[in-house]
């Protein structure tokens, strides 16, 4: 295993949401406040933009093609094609959509934030494949982070502010209950992925670093990242074995030129395939 590298050079404003794309083979990953939806092909090198017109809080594929995204002012999908339409339009005055996640059952498990942080202004909701809503927690700050065991029984989720990752009982015909501290974390937590061995992976906020945390909820091992503005993490590449990691220009220092790029940990462990939108998982 090789050390942390820069997989792409890029600047951006406030990097998040990496997602593997097992279909295409290329990591979907956002710029939300440049309002930037990106595919990088690791083979290749390209980097490809869609611009989504709003912040963009999370991009995730869809099944049979395209993409579910959490805007500002709601949950859309792109289609194969590049048409946009809205699937639940839910604007709110000094809110915007945040991290995001396609759970075992098929629906995007979507965060909210007020652009302020004020405490408990934003929320977490399940957004069905129809376009149903339905509000999991109203009281968030800055809802972040969501993932799942490798059976699905289990969802993690992280309220930046409390400083802890969260764990729900999952259930696709029930949905998420019976929530319980995880872990408490050495500073903001972020974006997280849970791999094959269900080690919960966390991006820690003004940290320059990623956690990893056992099953039980012990830290066992910590990823240093030469920027401090981490945002997420997710594997990807030949095999989910490699490590991802988004980064911020937002809060760095302006003479960091690695601040906002894409980094890899190659052969950092092994990933989960994450499902796609619309699509359940056994």
């Amino acid at each position: 295993m090789t050390g942390i590298e820069v997989a792409l050079p890029a600047r951006a404003a406030l990097g998040e949401g990496p997602t593997w794309d097992t279909a295409t083979g290329e990591l979907i990953w956002v710029d939300i406040l440049g309002s930037e939806v990106h595919r990088y092909d690791p083979a290749t090198g390209a980097d490809t933009v869609l611009p989504t017109g709003q912040h963009v809080g999370a991009a995730k594929p869809c099944a049979g093609g395209g993409l579910v995204v959490n805007l500002r002012d709601g949950v859309g999908l792109y289609e194969a094609d590049g048409s946009f339409g809205w699937l639940a339009r839910t604007p709110l005055e000094g809110v915007r959509g945040n991290d995001a996640a396609v759970g075992p059952d098929g629906a995007l498990w979507a965060g909210t934030m007020r652009y302020d942080e004020a405490p408990g202004g934003g929320e977490l909701r399940r957004v069905g494949p129809d376009g149903t809503v339905s509000v999991l927690l109203d009281d968030v700050t800055v809802s972040n982070g969501i993932g799942w065991d490798p059976p699905g029984r289990l969802m993690y989720y992280v309220d930046t502010p409390t400083r802890r990752i969260d764990v729900f009982d999952f259930d696709a015909e029930h949905g998420a209950t019976g929530r319980r501290a995880f872990t408490a974390v050495p500073g903001l937590p972020d974006g997280l992925t849970v791999d094959a061995g269900g080690f919960v992976w966390v991006a820690v906020w003004s940290g320059g670093r990623v956690l990893r945390y056992s099953p039980a909820g012990d830290l066992d091992r910590i990823i240093e990242v030469p920027t401090p503005q981490t945002t997420a993490c997710a594997f990807g590449g030949p095999g989910l074995r490699d490590l991802y990691v988004t980064t911020a220009r937002t809060g760095a220092p302006p003479d960091d030129p690695l601040a906002g790029a894409l980094f890899v940990l190659q052969d950092a462990g092994l990933g989960i395939a994450s499902a796609a939108f619309g699509q359940r998982t056994p």
